[in-house]
């Protein structure tokens, strides 16, 4: 069953429409403002989707988590990626892409396994080696800072379909429409996507004036936030963040 697609259509194939990512977030959560207060939870993947989703999380008073997906890079080039890696280490490949790159066996499984050591790295960085959350009966908001090909994503979706929630959002400022559709298609989650761009050649960062690579640093930095509040990753309670 398809998703529902929510978005600014005056905002089409704009870019430069976001100062940063955290502007980007609080102009998401004006979007998402139905759900405040819900009975949910916010996924962020690290490291873009952090500083977008800790926006969503003060606005909506709701906790911040993070899912931990990583792409798999095309050898020659590490900006790329011919799939991702979901934290129960289930594989997704882009297949077209994988023939089309010509990629051997060999190199996948050599790419596969350096992504998974990096995955458990970043778990271990990110999340201090936590369980994931029971999400049974919980609206689930899954935050990035863009959708190119999608493949993170839907990583992160099909994981978090594992834990049982009521109800999967993809929250994103940005994203190509071809992305969406299938993404939709694919999960049934909804997703909110204040740009959405139905031409090619595509680049997230096209959306944002101040675009950057974010940091480990900066992301333990928002977590550490969080916790000083008291409603940072692996706390219990609910209590809504000082804005800033």
């Amino acid at each position: 069953m398809s998703g529902i697609l929510r978005e600014e259509a005056a905002w089409r194939d704009q870019k430069g429409l976001f100062a940063h990512r955290p502007a980007a977030g609080r102009l998401l959560a004006a979007k998402l403002a139905d759900l405040a207060g819900v009975q949910g939870i916010i996924m962020a993947i690290p490291a873009g989707g952090v500083p977008v989703a800790a926006e969503i999380a003060r606005a909506l008073a709701l906790p911040l988590e993070l899912v931990i997906v990583r792409k798999i890079q095309i050898p020659w080039n590490t900006e790329a990626g011919f799939g991702a890696l979901a934290p129960d280490g289930q594989v997704l490949l882009n297949q077209p892409l994988v023939r089309a790159l010509g990629l051997t066996p060999a190199q996948i499984e050599a790419q596969v396994a350096a992504t998974r050591r990096n995955l458990a790295q970043r778990e271990q960085v990110f999340r201090g080696g936590r369980p994931y959350p029971d999400l049974s009966g919980q609206t689930v908001i899954v935050v990035d800072d863009g959708l190119a090909s999608g493949y993170t994503m839907l990583a992160a979706l099909n994981f978090l379909k594992t834990r049982h929630p009521a109800r999967l959002v993809v929250a994103v400022p940005t994203g190509l429409l071809d992305t969406i559709t299938a993404l939709t298609a694919a999960t049934g989650a909804d997703v909110v996507c204040l740009n959405v761009c139905t031409r090619r050649p595509f680049a997230v960062a096209a959306a944002y004036q101040h675009w950057y690579d974010v940091s480990d640093d900066e992301v333990l930095q928002i977590l550490q936030e969080w916790s000083r509040q008291g409603d940072g990753p692996g706390q219990d309670d609910r209590n809504t963040p000082q804005a800033d």
